[in-house]
């Protein structure tokens, strides 16, 4: 049973679904040379693909070309089906930082056979993910710098102001496809400068006022 660590709570809490959200930065679809989409584009992990801090990452092999991605995760603390923008937030307890991590060739051959590409994305080690600081620290999510360094290098360095469809419109839209229950996370889309990862780097996540995730590459 994965679960997560709310600072301040004695008890974790179990995960429930993982709903991530792709392409929610223009600069990152840029990047990838992808179009921008009208509505949000929901993919999801297994919770078996959590790690925590100071685990390792194992690249599956079947890739050769494993991408991070750093993101501003939510944690669900209320049950809710089609929420109104006007009350998203009060159906957050926590925000946390998370890696989603893309096994970049895979993920390209599958889109272009016009196949799922869960493999890509739910594999063991997939996400690391920090504890959560409760939502009322957090005065403003959408206010947030989110980096990523491998080495020591930094990689990643986004505000969460710049997301395409901001986090009311998207646990409002997520809401009418699923019913969101405590314990569901919601990965908010990355920013620009993913890139690979090899054997051996270590890879630190950290969003201010929010928390920071480091992991290794084996």
């Amino acid at each position: 049973m994965k679960s997560v660590q709310v600072k301040g709570s004695a008890e974790p809490v179990r995960i429930g679904k993982i709903l991530c959200i792709g392409r929610n930065y223009a600069d990152h679809i840029k990047e990838l040379g992808n179009e921008t989409p009208e509505r949000p584009v929901i993919f999801t992990k297994p919770a078996s693909s959590v790690i925590g801090e100071g685990e390792e990452i194992v690249i599956p092999p079947y890739s050769g070309d494993c991408h991070h991605e750093a993101e501003l995760a939510l944690l669900i603390g209320k049950k809710g089906k089609d929420i109104a923008s006007a009350d998203a937030l009060s159906h957050v307890a926590g925000y946390g930082v998370a890696i989603d991590l893309t096994l970049r060739d895979v993920q390209a051959e599958l889109k272009k056979k016009g196949l799922p590409w869960d493999i890509a994305k739910g594999f063991d080690t997939a996400c690391p993910l920090s504890s959560f600081v409760p939502a009322g620290e957090v005065p403003d999510p959408q206010a947030l710098r989110i980096t990523l360094t491998v080495n020591g290098e930094k990689r990643q360095d986004g505000g969460t102001d710049l997301m395409i469809h901001r986090i009311p419109e998207l646990l409002c839209y997520l809401s009418s496809v699923f019913t969101l229950e405590p314990g569901d996370l919601v990965l908010t889309g990355t920013p620009a400068g993913v890139g690979p990862v090899k054997s051996g780097d270590r890879v630190v996540a950290e969003i201010g006022g929010v928390g920071r995730i480091e992991v290794s590459v084996r």
